[in-house]
């Protein structure tokens, strides 16, 4: 018989604890705004190459501050850009000169954008979140597609042939602004993707070559989303920008995790 009163004593007890102090106060979750480039300053890196657009030209530079104070009304904590650890003095050393109007813009995604909207947004980090330790194993794909399987290699120059004709098409005929749209649409981003994917079956049941290499891009990128998560903690306000191929796979990892929520880029990059 005592175990029923001892029950009755301790619901009566639960019952006098206000509600909301039994349940968890949910912590604020961290916006994150991620926005793809392409590379400003063609550094010819990418296996995709192709002319680019002058962003130094008098209306680009117009169209990169309206996106700068667009951007800034989001009201970022946080300017995550692509460079590696090893420079996260000289980015802030840029980024203080340039608030004292002693520093110039250099002609890169990371300047025109990033430290622009770090600056007008009074932002109160930014932080080079690049991972180089873990590189594409591209190498290694193309050379056993050389020595296996021509045909496939074939292909693989021919897609990128057609993307670099495509990319310096657009180039010489959009301005800005589109550019900037397209690297961020859905469809650009699925083919950022398929660039990896349309060799991940080579030597499938055997070495595996091709989902090896695939792999390797995606774990660069899940080490770089990492980053993202460190700096995109509870309450915090994020922007994040990097190269349109590290977006298309940055943003699929942030739309699956819950403790954060993304916020789309493309209301801000309309004319």
């Amino acid at each position: 018989m005592r175990f029923p009163r001892l029950s009755l004593l301790l619901a009566g007890c639960l019952a006098a604890i206000p509600a909301l102090s039994l349940a968890a106060v949910p912590e604020e979750k961290a916006q994150v705004l991620v926005m793809g480039s392409f590379h400003f300053a063609n550094p010819g890196l990418d296996a995709v190459k192709s002319p680019v657009i002058d962003v130094m030209a008098a209306d680009a530079q117009a169209w990169l501050e309206t996106l700068a104070t667009r951007i800034a009304a989001f009201a970022p904590t946080d300017v995550l850009v692509e460079c590696p650890a090893e420079a996260q003095a000289e980015l802030e050393a840029s980024l203080a000169a340039y608030r004292e109007g002693a520093y110039t813009l250099q002609v890169n995604e990371t300047d025109q954008i990033g430290l622009r909207v770090a600056a007008a947004a009074g932002a109160e980090r930014v932080t080079c979140f690049d991972q180089r330790d873990v590189h594409w194993e591209g190498g290694k794909l193309m050379s056993f597609l050389e020595e296996h399987d021509p045909a496939a290699l074939a292909q693989v120059q021919k897609a990128i042939g057609e993307l670099s004709e495509r990319e310096a098409r657009e180039h010489t005929t959009l301005p800005l602004g589109e550019l900037l749209r397209l690297a961020n649409s859905p469809e650009r981003d699925r083919q950022n993707k398929n660039l990896y994917l349309m060799t991940n079956a080579v030597d499938a049941g055997n070495t595996y070559a091709g989902a090896d290499a695939a792999a390797s891009w995606w774990r660069r990128n899940f080490h770089m989303y990492a980053n993202v998560q460190a700096a995109a903690q509870p309450g915090r306000r994020v922007f994040v920008l990097a190269g349109a191929g590290h977006t298309a796979v940055i943003r699929d990892l942030l739309a699956s995790d819950l403790a954060r929520e993304a916020i789309d880029i493309t209301p801000y990059l309309v004319d």
